[in-house]
């Protein structure tokens, strides 16, 4: 099987080990089996032929930083992935981005991205769209279920030409599709609740939230059951796996 590729924009060491741990665990491959790539650092060099399909993770950057805030390894990523998803879209390959992904994918798109709709950190109530309980990717999700995310910034328009898949009460675009194999989730579908609580730790003083709130969060994280948001990565990995 050709494997398949995560990016990634964390460089710090527990989070990203974590995010490459759970990414391959709920696709159902062994973590050596799926390489990943650190944006902003690694050169990125991919043929799509190469690979199943091409995941993107969350992180601290955000396309709606001012310019002039962002590091030499954010603006090197941004300049990757503009390159990469022009092939993605253009070839309508199988892509998968999660957070600062439907901001990359919205971003190039044509969407907007801004922080008029933040989330905080911990469990959010999604809701399918009719469009995503026909789609694929959710097969055995049900309409309205929980997952764990948290963000600064959001779509405030989806592209013209996108199909919107899920929203919530607090965030109007929550997953959405371009082409037939092209998708972003604004949640994190690879977050169980240890990885969570790892985010927790690490992203304390990143602006997210008040770290004196780190203890609430974790209680909240545990009051809720999230396991429907799992089964994308299963889905992503069955349909696309060659």
């Amino acid at each position: 099987m050709r494997p398949f590729l995560l990016l990634s924009i964390r460089a710090e060491p527990a989070a990203a080990a974590d995010e490459h741990a759970a990414f391959a665990r709920f696709l159902g491959v062994d973590q050596a089996d799926l390489p990943r790539l650190q944006l902003g650092v690694d050169p990125v060099d991919v043929t799509l032929d190469d690979w199943s399909g091409i995941l993107l993770g969350g992180g601290s950057f955000t396309w709606s930083d001012e310019p002039a805030a962002k590091s030499p390894a954010q603006l090197r990523a941004e300049a990757d992935l503009w390159l990469l998803l022009d092939q993605v879209v253009s070839a309508d390959f199988p892509f998968l981005g999660a957070c600062y992904g439907i901001g990359t994918l919205g971003h190039h798109q044509g969407g907007l991205v801004d922080r008029s709709h933040p989330e905080p950190v911990g469990p959010l109530a999604v809701t399918l769209t009719d469009e995503g309980l026909a789609d694929p990717l959710m097969a055995g999700v049900p309409r309205d279920f929980a997952a764990y995310g948290g963000h600064k910034e959001a779509l405030s328009r989806l592209p013209g030409h996108a199909v919107l898949l899920a929203t919530s009460p607090s965030c109007p675009v929550q997953a959405f599709r371009v082409g037939q194999h092209v998708y972003a989730t604004q949640f994190h579908p690879e977050l169980d609740l240890v990885g969570l609580e790892t985010r927790i730790d690490t992203y304390a003083t990143y602006g997210y939230f008040d770290p004196a709130e780190a203890g609430t969060l974790r209680a909240a994280g545990r009051a809720v059951d999230v396991r429907h948001p799992m089964r994308l990565l299963g889905n992503f990995a069955r349909r696309y796996a060659r």
